[in-house]
């Protein structure tokens, strides 16, 4: 209760406003820095001429970090403050951003993007995180959701650069990934408030309702299980999306121009549907909402791998795609934000992003193997309906079984 009223004093209308503001503006800088290396992928095979497991290392690298990134950042924030670990956060993956444009080889590319992904993984659970802390519990699902579609907004620029940029100017996209975040960390150090719930004196005294045991404790042992397993799967879809849908949709026979536009409306479509969701998670409207954004993601998968392959109905069905995946992690990490106290809502929530992690690995992965195995892009996206049944009954199931924050 102290904790909650501690927070309580924390929520003046102008300071939750900054602080949303702020980290809105870094998460577009995590969705453009974590696409980044999808974007600039053909311009350094151009460069360094690197062996195709070198190349889809790289492309992994960041997710690695990330996933250790996640569990600690989380963790650590709930210890000493949000805000300490996020300009810390912020500001280095901004300067790893920009070493990663003065890598000379490979390794070093590789290497830079695995420090890159430790800070984008401590940065992502804390901004939710104070998303929630900050907003009065009548909007806290529309305040994380406005946070998370700064990430799908921001790989939409990533994926626009690649209409205004050559791939020999690959280097630019990290010198832009890297200036912004480096003007946002001084902000943040200025406006944003600690973030940090007391008291303290539990958690230095092993109290398991505080701290990384809280995530289990009073009961939530199942719904943690069943958050974790559906932020797998529905990263495992979503990545794959992001690394694939461009090549899919070319497979299918559109043009590199209207693929790459089909992405962007995949990013759009999904950061309108996951706002939407959000409020409507703090409204009568809470299970409607859910039942629709778990119907639709395998309709709409289903479209992608069968429509006729023209550009105008690829578009409006990647853009429904989008909708309904982005919408249901929204979903996710409303949920994720109310199931566990301030003390721990780091730890949950970082833990939740870090086993979602595996699945941002393996979905690119899973492609990559079928479309070795010389399954087709319709078989391919075929192959991931089960998968996003699974996830949508999940996050069904996760619904009814959490009660409205």
């Amino acid at each position: 209760m102290a904790a909650a009223q501690e927070l309580e004093a924390e929520r003046p209308s102008g300071i939750v406003a900054m602080a949303l503001a702020v980290c809105f503006a870094a998460a577009m800088c995590e969705g453009l820095d974590i696409q980044a290396a999808g974007v600039a992928a053909s311009g350094i095979k151009a460069a360094f001429k690197p062996e195709p497991a070198a190349l889809g290392l790289f492309l992994a690298a960041g997710n690695f970090g990330l996933l250790f990134g996640a569990v600690a950042g989380g963790r650590i924030a709930d210890r000493i403050g949000r805000k300490a670990v996020l300009v810390t956060a912020i500001s280095a993956f901004g300067l790893c951003s920009a070493l990663t444009a003065f890598a000379s080889d490979m390794p070093s590319l590789i290497a830079i993007r695995v420090l890159t992904g430790l800070g984008l993984g401590g940065a992502m659970p804390n901004l939710i995180a104070l998303a929630a802390d900050v907003s009065p519990d009548r909007s806290r699902n529309s305040a994380i959701a406005l946070i998370y579609i700064g990430m799908p907004l921001g790989g939409a620029v990533a994926s626009s650069i690649i209409f205004l940029a050559p791939g020999a100017e690959w280097r630019s996209v990290f010198l832009l990934g890297a200036a912004a975040p480096l003007v946002i960390a001084p902000l943040m150090a200025w406006l944003l408030p600690t973030g940090r719930p007391a008291p303290t004196p539990q958690a230095r005294s092993g109290d398991p309702r505080l701290g990384f045991r809280a995530i289990f404790a009073d009961g939530r042992l199942p719904r943690t299980l069943l958050l974790w397993v559906a932020f797998l799967l529905s990263n495992l879809t979503l990545h794959l999306m992001l690394s694939w849908l461009p090549l899919l949709l070319q497979g299918r026979g559109l043009a590199r121009s209207d693929a790459a536009f089909a992405q962007i409306g995949f990013n759009a479509g999904g950061a309108a549907a996951a706002l939407l969701a959000g409020m409507a998670l703090d409204t009568r409207w809470r299970k409607a909402s859910i039942a629709v954004s778990v119907t639709a993601l395998p309709v709409a998968l289903f479209l992608l791998a069968n429509a006729p392959a023209a550009a105008a109905q690829m578009f409006a069905v990647a853009v429904l795609l989008g909708a309904a995946i982005l919408a249901a992690s929204v979903i996710l990490y409303g949920m994720a934000g109310g199931l566990y106290p301030p003390q721990a809502r780091g730890a949950g929530i970082g833990s939740a992003i870090g086993v979602g992690r595996l699945g941002s690995l393996a979905g690119p992965a899973f492609a990559a193997v079928l479309l070795a195995a010389g399954r087709s892009p319709q078989q391919i996206l075929t192959s991931v309906l089960p998968i996003v049944v699974a996830c949508g009954l999940c996050v069904a199931l996760l619904a009814w079984r959490t009660p409205k924050a």
